[in-house]
Parts: C-alpha cells; sequence; structure tokens
C-alpha cells in the first residue's frame, strides 16, 4: 500500500499564504490560511493568528482572539512548535504538538497529530506534558506501536530541548 502523506515537498516562499491543515484522531481536522515567514526545505516558520473559538482557556495559558502564532515545522522531525504571544505582542509560551513530520503540497502544509504536547511558559518555569490520556485513548499505542514510539521520544527530546538547552536553537 502507497504511503497516503503528501511529499515533503519544496520550500515555500516568504510571504505566501499557505493553508495549514493538522490532521487529528477520529478524521478530524483544522484547516486555516497562514503567512509563511521563512522555510529552507526542512524548517517552515509560518504565523497566524489564533484561529479557535474566541477563548479557549487551558488553565495554565489562554488561548484568545488576536493572539499570533508563530509556528515551526519540520520536515523531518516529529513535533511542531507554536510561539504564542498576546495582542500586545507579549510572549504567552510555546505550544508544541507532537506529530508526524510535516508535507507540504500545492501551498498546503499538513500535519499529524499524534495527541501528545508539551506547554513551556514564557519564562520556562513552567514545562508541562500534556494530553497523555488522549493519547492512550487514541489506540496508537496498540494499533500502531513503533509510531506511538517515535511520538514518546519526540515529547521526551522537547522537553530535554528546553530543560537542558537547545530549544532556542532549535527555533532559530
Amino acid at each position: 500500500m502507497s504511503d497516503p502523506r503528501p511529499h515533503p515537498g519544496p520550500p515555500l516562499p516568504p510571504g505566501g499564504t499557505v493553508t495549514v491543515v493538522l490532521l487529528k484522531s477520529r478524521g478530524r481536522q483544522v484547516r486555516y490560511p497562514a503567512t509563511v515567514e521563512r522555510d529552507d526545505g526542512v524548517h517552515a516558520v509560518v504565523r497566524a493568528p489564533w484561529a479557535g473559538p474566541p477563548v479557549r482557556d487551558f488553565g495554565f495559558v489562554r488561548f484568545e482572539s488576536g493572539d499570533v502564532f508563530t509556528e515551526h515545522y519540520w520536515r523531518d522531525r516529529w513535533f511542531s512548535v507554536k510561539e504564542v504571544r498576546g495582542p500586545d505582542g507579549a510572549l504567552k509560551g510555546w505550544y508544541c504538538d507532537v506529530t508526524r513530520p510535516a508535507a507540504v503540497a500545492e501551498a498546503t502544509l499538513t500535519t499529524w497529530d499524534l495527541e501528545l504536547d508539551l506547554w513551556v511558559s514564557s519564562d520556562r518555569s513552567a514545562v508541562l506534558r500534556l494530553d497523555e490520556d488522549e493519547f492512550a485513548e487514541s489506540g496508537l499505542p496498540e494499533s500502531d506501536p513503533e509510531t506511538a514510539g517515535r511520538a514518546r521520544r519526540a515529547l521526551d527530546e522537547l522537553e530535554r530541548l528546553v530543560r537542558e538547552g537547545g530549544f532556542d536553537a532549535l527555533l532559530g
């Protein structure tokens, strides 16, 4: 059977518009437009306003209308990192999704959410592993242990980069 994922694709042109597609379990997906900041063919950076409900309160951070996300995607890494800033430009922190490597096809950047996340507060005092219950409920550990293992290692790598240094260099 052939791989259903789009080919990683050529670099996206800076200043262009791309549709970001986040594929989630049970056939759900999130789609929104973003502006390409830069893309070297491996690491793409796009900027987009908060595309969710007017307010989403996680308890440790609120995403709301006017927030701006600078999103980092890699075609060779199993995660993405979203820098979150309020309407006033103040840094709220980084929301990191464990995903399959990003793929680009016809001005669409696609990632597959593997249900594990990491939150890093702006001052880096809070580093929170999130959604491990959703990951278990997704059935991925049983249906695809290899992918589940890669997802767990990606979450560990992100946390290590934040706690031990290397996170800023990762984002470039």
